[in-house]
Order: structure tokens, then sequence, then C-alpha cells
């Protein structure tokens, strides 16, 4: 039976894609830091689809738990096929030299150094699997088309996307070598929670990002990446961007 890892799983494309990955009768291993939520999925992905679930809460932003957590799985629990390395935020839409430092911290700390943490873990458990030949794991990193164009009032959450785009095509070639797949996913505009945290609970304005579009759904995104993951294992979806019919990218949008 395979196994995935999903980070921030108890939101948005995170707790999507356990759904989605729990139909196909994976096993799963769910990340968060909101305790009761992600105790409260974990059950809900039991009872609905009778699948083993492993629920771990942390924050990717603490390098020694992230380590700790990964490096003592269960030994039953180490072999993950798929790493769905979602977790992060944005925080803030301010003009640069208007924005807050610790904005600019928590974003760094969650999309770069979280994201980094927990690749780097998992990718040593695959990389030691004794599997001559053949694909020894996939791992699937949530950029955004903030990644891709940078837009005003953007800056450092821009930035941290921007990263995950160039870091996700050096892991490609850095573990070549052990045959362990690297996919990225740049979103544009999904209708979750993200832009109620960026706008720091600002229900209105969370609100107007979306209106007008007919924006992607959660599972939208979850379908595309459980698409990634199902190929056959000698096909790699190496960069994949996704919009909604009426955005172009992280710029331009036709509203109604």
């Amino acid at each position: 039976m395979n196994t995935v890892f999903i980070t921030g799983a108890t939101s948005g494309i995170g707790k999507a894609c356990a759904y989605k990955f729990a139909d196909a009768k994976y096993r799963l291993i769910i990340n968060g830091r909101r305790s009761e939520r992600l105790h409260s999925t974990a059950l809900e992905l039991k009872e609905k689809f009778g699948v083993e679930v492993l629920p771990l809460v942390f924050d990717v932003r603490e390098e020694k738990t992230v380590f700790e957590q990964i490096n003592n799985l269960p030994a039953e629990w180490k072999n993950i096929d798929v790493l769905v390395n979602n977790a992060g935020l944005a925080l803030g839409r301010d003009y640069f030299e208007e924005a807050s430092v610790d904005d600019w911290n928590i974003m760094i700390d969650t999309n770069i150094k979280g994201f980094l943490y927990v690749a780097k873990a998992v990718s040593q458990l695959m990389a030691a699997k004794d599997t001559t030949g053949s694909c020894k794991g996939h791992i699937i990193n949530l950029g955004s088309v903030a990644g891709k164009d940078v837009y005003d009032r953007g800056n450092v959450y821009c930035g941290t996307k921007f990263a995950v785009d160039a870091i996700s095509k050096s892991m490609r070639i850095d573990l070549l070598r052990h045959l362990i797949k690297v996919t990225a996913i740049h979103p544009g505009a999904v209708e979750t929670e993200f832009s109620l945290v960026r706008f720091k609970g600002d229900a209105a304005t969370a609100q107007s990002v979306y209106t007008g579009l007919n924006p992607l759904t959660p599972e939208d995104i979850a379908d595309t990446i459980f698409y990634c993951a199902s190929l056959p294992g000698n096909i790699c979806i190496n960069d994949l961007t996704i919009s909604c019919l009426r955005q172009a990218n992280g710029i331009y949008f036709n509203k109604a």
C-alpha cells in the first residue's frame, strides 16, 4: 500500500489532498500545527475511507522538531512514496517600505526554511530505499503563480515562492541520481483560508480577491496533484502552473 505525507493538512489544498489520496486508499501521514483540527481530520479520514492515518502535530518552522518527528517515524511508516510539501502562507499585502518585518520572517521561515526541512528529511528516507532501477519516491512542492511573476505589494511573499521554484529545480537535479521525482505545482487564485490569513482576518478584503473570478477550488489542485502522483514510475511532470479562466498569471485578471 502506498503512503503519502501531506504538510499543512488541516485546511485548504492540504486537506483536499488528504481526502483525494485517502479515497485512492493511500495510507496517510498528515501534518499541521492545529492539534484539534488535525486529529479531527484524521478521524474523518479513517471513518470515511477506512485507511490508516498518522497525524503529526508540529510547526514546519521548527527545524529540530521536523527532523525528530520524521526521523523517529515508526519503521512501518518510513516507506513514504509521495510527499505533498504544501505548508505555506502569505502575510500582508503592503508596500515594501511599509511592510512588517515580523510578517517577512514568518513567511521566510515557513515557505522556505520549513519547506526545506521537510523535503530534506523525507528525501533522505526516500534515497535510502532499496529499489534499484525504479522510482524511489515523488516530492510534490506547492509553489504559486507569485513565484513566476512579481506583483505590486507582493515583495517577500513573491520572493519565497520564487525560491520554491528555484529550489524545486535544484532538487530535481540533485535527486536525479536517486530516481526521486520532483514536481512543482504553481496555483493561481484558489479560494481557501489563504486570503483570510493574508489579510489577518479581514473577511471582506479576503473575499474581494475572488469576486468576479470563479476561482479554483482546493479540490481542483488536489485532483491535479493526484494526477501527477499517479502517473507511471518513468513519467514525471516537472513543473505545472494552473489558473482559473479569468486569470492569466499573477498580475492579469479579467473580473466579471
